[in-house]
């Protein structure tokens, strides 16, 4: 789901609703956040009774139509070359699960490469709470150490280095500058995803 979409897709929403359209700046500024909590900011006394159904309806065109959650075969080239060197590949987000639920569907690029998914519907913290990350490493039985979490929201980071994780942060959106992140956080930046393939290798050759 890229930024750029979804500033498109929410405005639509906002539109059909009788609203004016929220700025650029003002969603970049909230991107990372979870929708419900970020579209007040965005869009100051919403009706999110009346938004949240709306948006899943547009949300769904707009995934029919090929505009949201279009992956490119070189990222989904690299999730299969992570999993080929035996890591596991999981999935947290701060979606909601009705967000995310089209893409856990049999036969979907992400599903099938994912081991497990959290979202806002089976996890009790969102991030930037390092918390976040409780029903994951309980489940697999992990350690934070035996993980690294690539994002690409200061949020993120803030979240992953709480926990524990080596962070990389994944500057494909252009949504982000490695400016905007705490490099306390940060264990290394990629500018496309598929450099974490080797990135993720370095790491694990790093004692401790």
């Amino acid at each position: 789901m890229t930024e750029a979409a979804s500033f498109v897709l929410e405005n639509e929403v906002l539109a059909a609703m009788g609203r004016p359209p929220m700025t650029r700046e003002l969603h970049l500024a909230t991107w990372g956040d979870p929708l419900l909590e970020a579209m007040p900011k965005r869009s100051p006394g919403l009706d999110l009774d009346v938004f949240g159904p709306l948006f899943q309806t547009t949300m769904e065109r707009y995934v029919a139509e090929g505009r949201l959650d279009v992956i490119p075969e070189e990222n989904l080239r690299a999730l299969d070359a992570l999993i080929e060197a035996d890591r596991s590949v999981l999935l947290l987000t701060s979606r909601a699960e009705s967000e995310v639920r089209h893409m856990l569907e049999p036969g979907h690029a992400v599903a099938s490469r994912v081991s497990g998914a959290y979202h806002r519907g089976n996890t009790r913290y969102g991030k930037p709470d390092p918390r976040a990350f409780d029903e994951l490493l309980a489940h697999t039985g992990l350690s934070p150490a035996q993980c690294v979490y690539v994002g690409d929201s200061p949020g993120d980071a803030v979240a992953a280095g709480g926990a524990g994780m080596a962070f990389i942060a994944c500057m494909q959106s252009g949504v982000r500058r490695l400016e905007d992140f705490d490099d306390r956080h940060v264990t290394a930046a990629i500018d496309a995803f598929p450099e974490v393939v080797p990135v993720v290798e370095r790491l694990s050759r790093i004692p401790g």
